[in-house]
């Protein structure tokens, strides 16, 4: 592994999408360096390579064998995420994961009791929740902003990202759909405000057997919905308090980002959990009949705005200080239970009890700064 006295080592398995988001941060943090950038399409990892200025790039292998990386980026799709982490616990490096974990409990739990083992971390998507949106909000529930928390709507609703996205199948596939591939941002939130989830119920349809691609080299091609493409999610949680979402990808209405906290003393509005950042409001009830208007509340954001890597970041620091990192493993299992446990209650129309849970969620501190170089 790369020595203690320089910043970390990072590698990434996976050149698609969503890698330009991770590496035009990533190669912005000083406590980090981007050392090599692994794919199966190995003309793929060279372009990016090229394209952010990263020393080394090919094949996965590359990455695997690179004694100057500490932690791997995972960045494949979810079918195979359990998979490529493992042969990243087994090559002696850390992971950080796309969401979600895994798609399967008994595969996730045995990558995290294979890390445990050997002594390594894994970090899970989404970090959007640990930016200065979501946080400040968090910061502000707990010193008693709106009161006690009581219940939670969330929305996300649109036609689908086969509207852009060049090759969308893998979106509609096990392990995706709305619920899978944008429910972890949302549930992620949830869990960082009202802890863990006790049970679960929700009603599922698909809209429709096929999709089309509409943008890129593939537009017009079809492919199947292996998946519900509209679910409506009710949620308890352990420790009080619950939730009702929305996902769906069979709507014309483009409606999403709606993250709403109900408490006896106010609502707080939380910033799109798919962002790091966004206005926050709190909205005080009325305390005479004769006033039409409600108390709007501009609640200042704290922190730096970044993007993603910023979790990965929060991991590479945390390693080398002896602490524990926010996002873990254990969260992001808890999220794939939860949202397991949703599709179940969907395919049987009954109550699902989550069997895992979780400790206290763990916070970013309002002067985290990403572009500092403290390593």
């Amino acid at each position: 592994m790369a020595a203690s006295s320089a910043a970390v080592g990072v590698g990434i398995i996976g050149a698609g999408n969503i890698s330009d988001q991770y590496l035009t941060h990533l190669t912005s943090f000083p406590d980090v360096r981007v050392i090599a950038i692994g794919d199966l399409l190995e003309d793929r990892a060279k372009a990016q390579a090229e394209k952010y200025g990263v020393p080394r790039a090919g094949g996965v292998d590359l990455v695997l064998n690179d004694p100057d990386i500490d932690i791997v980026v995972n960045l494949t799709i979810p079918a195979v995420h359990v998979e490529v982490s493992e042969a990243i616990i087994g090559a002696g490096k850390h992971v950080w994961t796309e969401k979600p974990i895994g798609i399967d409990r008994e595969e996730s739990q045995r990558l995290l009791k294979t890390a445990d083992a050997a002594g390594l971390r894994v970090g899970v998507a989404p970090d959007t929740v640990l930016g200065p949106g979501v946080q400040t909000a968090k910061r502000a529930i707990a010193r008693g902003d709106i009161g006690r928390p009581l219940f939670a709507t969330t929305t996300f609703q649109w036609q689908g990202p086969e509207l852009w996205h060049p090759n969308p199948a893998f979106l509609y596939a096990k392990g995706a759909g709305p619920l899978l591939d944008m429910g972890p941002y949302y549930v992620s939130t949830l869990l960082h405000v009202f802890g863990p989830v006790a049970s679960v119920a929700a009603l599922g349809l698909q809209g429709v057997p096929t999709r089309t691609v509409k943008s890129g080299e593939l537009a017009g091609q079809e492919f199947p919905v292996e998946i519900p493409s509209t679910l409506s999610v009710l949620m308890d949680f352990e420790r009080g308090g619950q939730a009702q979402s929305l996902y769906s990808t069979d709507s014309p209405l483009r409606r999403h980002g709606i993250v709403e906290i109900n408490g006896t003393e106010g609502t707080i509005v939380i910033p799109d959990p798919n962002t790091f950042g966004g206005d926050i409001t709190i909205t005080r009830p009325m305390t005479d009949a004769s006033v039409s208007e409600q108390e709007v509340i501009q609640v200042p954001q704290e922190g730096v705005l970044a993007g993603r890597g910023l979790g990965l970041l929060d991991m590479a620091r945390s390693i080398r200080a002896g602490r524990p990192h926010v996002a873990t493993g254990e969260f992001g299992y808890h999220v794939l239970d939860t949202l397991l446990s949703i599709e179940e209650a969907a395919a049987s129309h009954a109550y699902v009890t989550v069997e895992s849970t979780l400790g206290e969620v763990g916070s970013l501190p309002a002067d985290f700064d990403p572009l500092a170089a403290t390593l």
